[in-house]
């Protein structure tokens, strides 16, 4: 693990190699595989250096979006957030989403609150 991983994310890579160890997965490999794994998760949750920078730089693409952090919720954590929102927010995020994730959960949320809207 890189230097300035968290221990959570330690631990996770010890878990991983050892589960690879005990499988006999990826024979000779298996430190690697689970260091690939922890570090692409590092970096889908913006603790990785080159992601936080990215983040101060304002280049995240989910930004400005009316859900702080919407790339990194699930579909119902995402429909708990939808409520407040204005329609024109509820058409941003489904703007975004389908021009981004495509998750058809979210796009269904995000229809079934603009038809519910009037105007």
């Amino acid at each position: 693990m890189p230097k300035g991983a968290d221990p959570k994310r330690e631990h996770e890579y010890k878990e991983l190699e050892s589960k690879f160890k005990e499988e006999g997965r990826y024979p000779g490999r298996e430190d690697e595989v689970a260091a690939r794994i922890v570090n692409k998760q590092r970096a889908e949750y913006g603790e990785t250096q080159g992601r936080r920078e990215q983040e101060r730089s304002g280049a995240a693409a989910d930004r400005d979006l009316p859900i702080s952090h919407y790339d990194h919720l699930t579909v119902d954590e995402i429909g708990v957030r939808l409520d407040g929102l204005s329609r024109s927010d509820l058409r941003a995020l489904r703007r975004y989403e389908t021009a981004n994730k495509q998750r058809l959960g979210v796009v269904d949320l995000l229809d079934a609150r603009l038809n519910a809207r009037p105007g």
